[in-house]
């Protein structure tokens, strides 16, 4: 009987240390998630005060009514018309997502032009205008060659007209 109480003893103390660990594991996890989630609300935060403040306004705010229409002569207070400011951050992360936007749009371009489907596609187009071209060119030239002939004939035999049938 004292081995099997020295057996449960042991096996008491390893499940003991094992979930020992286990907690200290979890409490160690936990610990980071929070400081993850705090870290997280901070930038929320952060960007909630971005979203949320006002925009810069132009000093005056007057509503403009045109009173003088075709008339060169403007006012000095008027002046150029204020354009809205753009921060860094913004600006940059527009720039930064056309071009991604441009690239990736020039690479679905190129991977569907290299496409055997498309290469395919576009032979037959060339070998079909090709074709049709040097058809319009021979029958270009069997006109412009009855054309000469006519003229050889009617500068040959003056009573012929000039379509080279007799007058």
């Amino acid at each position: 009987m004292p081995v099997a109480a020295g057996v449960l003893a042991l096996v008491a103390l390893i499940l003991g240390v094992v979930l020992l660990r286990a907690r200290s594991r979890t409490e160690r996890a936990l610990s980071e998630a929070r400081a993850e989630t705090a870290g997280l609300r901070a930038q929320l935060d952060a960007l909630e005060q971005r979203l949320s403040r006002p925009a810069p306004r132009s000093p005056v705010e007057a509503e403009f009514v045109i009173t003088h229409l075709g008339s060169d002569d403007r006012d000095e207070a008027d002046g150029p018309a204020s354009t809205p400011e753009v921060s860094r951050s913004l600006f940059a992360d527009l720039v930064l997502r056309e071009t991604v936007v441009k690239a990736a749009s020039l690479a679905h371009g190129v991977r569907r032009a290299l496409d055997p489907e498309t290469r395919n596609r576009i032979r037959f187009e060339m070998k079909r205008e090709v074709k049709r071209a040097r058809k319009q060119r021979r029958a270009e030239t069997r006109q412009a060659r009855r054309e000469w002939e006519a003229r050889q004939r009617s500068s040959l035999d003056p009573t012929l007209g000039e379509e080279g049938t007799a007058a």
